[in-house]
């Protein structure tokens, strides 16, 4: 079914282009809503959204942004961190947007419900929430919200019974689109049963009322309506007749309704509003047939004239306004089969209402204003022409509508304020399940750790586990050999870059200092005066796509959950140096070239991607942690056999100063056994300055304070990383007293409460700061400062590192040197 949606949704675009084509030059501003629908948005409009945790409000036209008008402006109050983006679909509804709401940081063009364009501006805003209003239910987007687990929650919503049954015909689509609701907040119970046929979970359904019984954008005082009739050119009136929202069929009864208002009432004045203002031309010609004078509303802005007896309001967004000059009001749509038009606006001005027999789509509304006798429902336009009369005669039934009409919209009020409620609920919940499942997931992989290394309980079950990872082990090894054998005899393919490539990683998994390794490299490479750039998986990134750019070395486009914690560090202390993300390095690689002209990649942690030919292969072996546990995943945390580092050109022991006596030469010894004479070089973690988180998340390579700022200092070491015993060692090395420890599972998602806890905790231990790395820097909430008490907080800390190359390191340098020269003599 998505299949024949595709092809369908396709097809429509195709055929309607001549269509798109003959409305581009006849209507003002066509042509920028196509552009936008297609994907082509202007520069910088997302600016102030995009990738900023922003609520998202789609609203399909002018009658769907009047009820999402007043939960704008409720979340703006309750959400004020989060922007807020508005996407319409008509030009109508754009130019209303524009105009009643203030709170919106950004109002865009909902793009064709294609598959790719949906996704793509999905990715690229990644928002907090996505709001569709009414029934703007869209597969394609829906369908990515629910791919990046974005909620969505729908606002105001109607289901009319027509709706009811031509959903069904979308089968399984339909229950696609169905599951990728978090929750339905419907205008009415009718809305509610609909939804509830249609498959939707009853647990997921409220009744919120209607939040155009909200809206105050049309509110209009007695200056201002008395201001309006004069614009209109309609200051002496016996009564003013409006129709509004009329459709083809129904201008002809209005007519001869105000045909007989006219001989009663000689100086009753009338006001056209059509649904359409592309036919205020043929309703002219029928004002003309009834020898009624006819003036249009953009007439009378450029000239202004009395003396006619109609006005025909050929303008967008004013008809809600307008209503307030009527006497007696008919609302269009309901004299033919068309279902009626919403009847609040005019109610909110408390109006005497006149609609036709056919209000299906708006059945529950019309019900409540029926069952109070605040609206008058007429058979056919003999019917109207005799209610309307009627209504314009009796001055007490007339005002007795009035004051009902308006008792009913106070009565029912509210609806926004409690979709506000709703959202922030869902907002809790679905951070909550993140933590859960973040919480779960940490447990596992310390349960996995420990396991893995022999420190849980030596049980019957406990045994069974490990004996079943040693099997896994063996079928995981299997499988490395074979794939790389795939490579070595060409059976798979490897890509060859069109510059120099060094390939930085490790054997084992977990902490070994490839981020700080390789922007020692990086800085190495780039003042021998080459064109380098890092070439980044993002790990545990957001962002998702073939090429992201997190750093073109002049200014970061990401944030650090866009692109992953070890680009984003990358991208902050390299200057000049660009680095990509992506998961196919050949890629990245090639647009780097491209784009950067990258004389030289870094492969971060690309020892395994095996996709991409390279020059050089740098493996990083941990002193502290040596080969793990000598076992291969998921036995231990071998990411590939230890025999496999005869690949390695150049093996680098990383951190020899923090390792046992011994240490040192047992690695040396394996790498004589297993490697093809790589040179070995050994480095150390030496500490380079202090930061204060604030001053870190604001500024590019800052230098800090000198390391000197936390000798003799008691501090508390927080860290979230593969191997925090070596941090803490770091930390003690320069001199300060670590009091406490706070460590958490590798990768760790800090929550607020956590660092406000972590404060308070440091605080009463008589710590006089809290040290960090740049790992767990930027996973910190900085909300967290604002949190505690400012008598009761102490510096948080950033120690950031460099890494410093000892035994080896000439020839490790001489190495890249010629290598390097061969290879610009070649190129």
């Amino acid at each position: 079914m998505r299949l024949v949606y595709h092809i369908a949704a396709i097809l429509a675009v195709i055929l309607f282009t001549p269509v798109f084509c003959v409305r581009a030059v006849r209507e003002k501003g066509f042509v920028q809503r196509i552009k936008q629908q297609l994907g082509f948005l202007p520069k910088h409009a997302l600016d102030k959204v995009a990738r900023k945790n922003c609520i998202w409000v789609h609203a399909a036209s002018v009658g769907e942004i009047v009820a999402a008008s007043p939960l704008i402006t409720e979340f703006h109050k309750k959400f004020p961190q989060s922007p807020i983006l508005v996407s319409v679909f008509t030009s109508s509804g754009y130019e209303m947007a524009n105009r009643i709401i203030k709170d919106a940081d950004s109002i865009i063009h909902f793009p064709f419900d294609l598959p790719w364009l949906s996704a793509n501006l999905v990715y690229r805003v990644r928002p907090r929430v996505f709001m569709p209003v009414e029934t703007e239910l869209w597969p394609n987007f829906l369908r990515a919200c629910k791919k990046l687990d974005i909620p969505v929650l729908m606002v105001n919503g109607r289901i009319s019974d027509k709706s009811v049954k031509r959903y069904r015909y979308l089968y399984s689509l339909w229950d696609e689109i169905l599951s990728s609701i978090k929750v339905f907040a419907m205008q009415s119970k009718v809305d509610a049963d609909n939804i509830l046929k249609l498959g939707a979970d009853p647990a997921l359904v409220t009744v919120t009322g209607n939040t155009k019984f909200d809206q105050t954008y049309t509110n209009v005082s007695e200056a201002e309506k008395h201001n309006l009739l004069l614009e209109l050119g309609l200051g002496d009136n016996q009564g003013v007749f409006l129709a509004g929202s009329t459709h083809k069929g129904e201008e002809e009864h209005v007519l001869k309704a105000y045909n007989d208002i006219k001989r009663v009432f000689p100086e009753a004045k009338l006001v056209i509003a059509p649904r359409s203002v592309l036919r205020t031309n043929a309703i002219l010609d029928l004002c003309d047939q009834y020898c009624f004078t006819a003036v249009t509303r953009t007439q009378l802005q450029e000239q202004y004239s009395t003396g006619h007896d109609v006005v025909i309001l050929n303008t967008i967004g004013e008809l809600g306004k307008m209503y307030s000059v009527g006497d007696v009001i008919f609302v269009g749509g309901s004299l033919i089969p068309h279902g009626g038009h919403n009847i609040l606006e005019p109610a909110a001005h408390g109006k005497a209402i006149i609609v036709g027999p056919n209000m299906f789509n708006f059945k529950d509304t019309h019900v409540l204003f029926k069952n109070r006798n605040a609206v008058v429902t007429v058979k056919n336009g003999a019917d109207l022409a005799k209610e309307a009369l009627k209504l314009f005669q009796d001055d007490d039934e007339r005002h007795r509508m009035e004051e009902e009409t308006l008792a009913i919209c106070r009565e029912n009020r509210g609806a926004a304020e409690r979709t506000a409620d709703i959202l922030n609920d869902l907002l809790i919940k679905v951070e909550q399940n993140k933590v859960k499942a973040t919480d779960k997931l940490e447990n596992f992989q310390t349960y996995f750790m420990q396991l893995v290394h022999n420190k849980e309980p030596q049980g019957l079950l406990t045994r069974g586990i490990v004996i079943i990872l040693y099997l896994l082990s063996h079928v995981y090894s299997v499988l490395v050999n074979l794939k790389l054998d795939c490579y070595k005899f060409g059976i798979i393919q490897s890509k060859k870059l069109d510059c120099f490539v060094i390939s930085l990683g490790n054997i084992t998994v977990g902490g070994t200092g490839k981020t700080p390794t390789a922007q020692h490299l990086a800085k190495y490479i780039r003042d021998l005066g080459y064109r380098v750039v890092i070439l980044n998986r993002g790990y545990r990134a957001k962002w998702q796509g073939e090429v992201g750019l997190v750093s073109d070395g002049k200014h970061i486009y990401m944030e650090a959950d866009q692109a992953g914690d070890e680009a984003y560090m990358l991208a902050k202390h390299l200057p000049e140096v660009p680095v990509l993300i992506g998961p196919d390095r050949s890629k990245t690689g090639q647009y780097a070239v491209e784009h950067f002209g990258a004389e030289v990649a870094i492969l971060d942690d690309g020892f395994q991607h095996w996709k991409l030919k390279r020059d050089v292969d740098v493996v990083l072996i941990d002193s502290v942690n040596l080969f793990g546990n000598g076992y291969v995943l998921p036995r231990g945390t071998l990411r590939e056999p230890i025999t496999h580092l005869e690949r390695a050109d150049v093996c680098l022991m990383t951190k020899v100063d923090q390792g046992l006596p011994g240490f040192n030469k047992y690695i040396r010894d394996q790498i004589a056994k297993y490697g093809s004479n790589p040179i070995v070089v050994e480095s150390i973690h030496h500490p380079q300055s202090c930061i204060e988180l604030c001053d870190w998340k604001r500024n590019i390579a800052d230098e800090g304070m000198p390391i000197s700022t936390i000798k003799g200092k008691k501090v508390v070491a927080l860290s979230a990383i593969g191997n925090p015993t070596s941090f803490e060692q770091t930390v003690c090395s320069t001199g300060a007293e670590i009091i406490e420890s706070f460590r958490f599972p590798d990768h760790h998602e800090y929550t607020q409460e956590e660092m406000v806890d972590a404060m308070e905790q440091a605080v009463r231990q008589g710590a006089e700061a809290i040290v960090t790395t740049e790992k767990d820097a930027v996973k910190l909430p900085m909300e967290f400062l604002a949190a505690v008490p400012e008598e009761r907080a102490i510096p948080v800390y950033i120690l950031t590192v460099e890494v410093v190359l000892q035994d080896g390191k000439n020839e490790f340098e001489q190495l890249l040197k010629d290598k390097l020269a061969q290879r610009k003599q070649k190129g």
